[in-house]
């Protein structure tokens, strides 16, 4: 179990605006928390060094892309042994469709995020991709409409 990092008013500003810019400069992120740049520097390397800020990555717009089906999925198993969880998560992270893939508790065992094309696109991966696995017992998609608040970086 990893121990808890206690995180001081500051180190949530911090946060929080790396979270909305990863690619805020030093200089004005130490502006806007109050901090001197050298300060903020290295508040900003002892949260890397913690493990509090995992990395940066680009957020990237799907429909740009082509991909403007977006669905969740739940995926209940027909097994529920630690090798029908292993078979199932390691087909998920050969799927290119499958953007995220969460091990949850309730009825079903899988929570995925799927991006496609297109309806069809995402139909080929319902047929062929999941409902070949052996270990898929159930699957329930929600087609993604609108996502008004999306706070994932």
């Amino acid at each position: 179990m990893q121990s808890m990092i206690k995180i001081d008013a500051i180190g949530r500003r911090i946060l929080r605006e790396l979270s909305r810019d990863g690619r805020i400069s030093n200089l004005e992120l130490a502006d806007r928390v109050g901090l001197s740049p050298s300060a903020c520097l290295r508040r900003v390397q002892e949260l890397e060094r913690s493990g509090v800020i995992k990395g940066y990555r680009a957020v990237i717009d799907p429909a740009k892309l082509g991909l403007t089906f977006l669905a969740y999925v739940t995926v209940g198993l027909s097994s529920h042994t630690k090798k029908s969880q292993a078979g199932f998560e390691a087909a998920m992270a050969e799927a290119p469709e499958v953007r995220e893939c969460h091990n949850i508790t309730g009825t079903i065992e899988y929570l995925l995020r799927v991006e496609t094309e297109d309806l069809a696109s995402y139909k080929h991966f319902h047929t062929e991709v999941l409902g070949v696995l052996p270990q898929v017992h159930s699957i329930t998609t929600y087609v993604l409409m609108d996502s008004p608040k999306d706070e994932r970086a």
